[in-house]
């Protein structure tokens, strides 16, 4: 490993001025309670993505809205805690930022009861299986068990999806509170992914709303050509819908009406199955 006072010596000046400002607390950050530094050191982590993994000092103060000087102590604090990677000018993430992550994902029982039971899914369909989780507009992937790359988008644990128009993002929107669910649908940038995808919000909360009745979703080519879905909701013991589940696979293969008629009672079996067992460690 480099030595931290190394790399990108020319990024390093003598004055402390900012690239851009960074975020001031809001009225949900109390200034009593935010920290500061703690946001600052997440902001240069989430500055890198699978288009800039290795960036200068100047590129990642520019990303995260810091100034030089201060994403400089930030990245060689996480090269010394051995998050972050010191190549020359450039700095990388290493594989042991996965450990924050897998702390969430260890924290939460109910992954490791659900990966069998999709596995088995997923070899009785022949396609592949998911399960998400909502955070704020979007859908974050969880567990994948893929059966063939059916996406242009490369999918894995962490991917993040919009939740209007995917059939797991709708059952989890089904699964909020009316007033919840209009705030959601407010912050989402609506647009058209495809010829198909929905974006009125009035259209989009009848299609939710007939989600809720059913208890499932399907999506038709509304997130992707060619890509077709069918997601459940996984509660817990409350009933209270905390994950989805899905299948997924090619509109040229399946159509969304086929995938239902044949693959609908699997799934509901496999997302009742994982709920019951939620049940029973919860």
């Amino acid at each position: 490993m480099a030595s931290p006072a190394a790399p990108d010596n020319s990024d390093h000046p003598a004055t402390d001025a900012p690239v851009a400002p960074a975020a001031a607390p809001g009225p949900d950050k109390p200034s009593d309670t935010y920290v500061q530094s703690f946001a600052r050191g997440l902001s240069v982590i989430r500055a890198f993505d699978a288009q800039h993994p290795a960036q200068t000092l100047s590129e990642i103060a520019q990303a995260s809205g810091l100034t030089r000087a201060g994403a400089r102590r930030i990245l060689l604090t996480l090269v010394g805690l051995g998050y972050v990677r010191a190549d020359g000018r450039l700095f990388r993430l290493t594989p042991k930022i996965l450990d924050l992550g897998f702390a969430y994902l260890t924290s939460m029982p109910f992954w490791n009861l659900a990966e069998p039971i999709m596995e088995a899914l997923s070899q009785e369909v022949r396609e592949s299986c998911s399960i998400s989780v909502l955070d704020g507009t979007e859908i974050v992937y969880v567990l994948r068990v893929p059966a063939r790359k059916i996406m242009t988008i490369n999918l894995s644990i962490g991917s993040r999806l919009p939740a209007y128009c995917s059939s797991m993002g709708r059952v989890l929107l089904a699964g909020l509170p009316l007033e919840e669910l209009d705030r959601v649908l407010g912050a989402s940038e609506l647009r058209a992914r495809t010829s198909r995808t929905v974006t009125d919000p009035a259209e989009l909360k009848a299609i939710i709303a007939g989600i809720r009745t059913r208890g499932w979703a399907q999506n038709d080519q509304e997130l992707e050509e060619g890509l077709v879905s069918l997601a459940a909701p996984i509660r817990n013991r409350a009933g209270q819908v905390i994950a989805a589940i899905n299948i997924s696979g090619q509109a040229n293969r399946t159509s969304a009406d086929d995938m239902a008629s044949s693959f609908l009672p699997a799934l509901l079996a496999a997302s009742e199955k994982i709920s019951n067992l939620i049940s029973l460690r919860s």
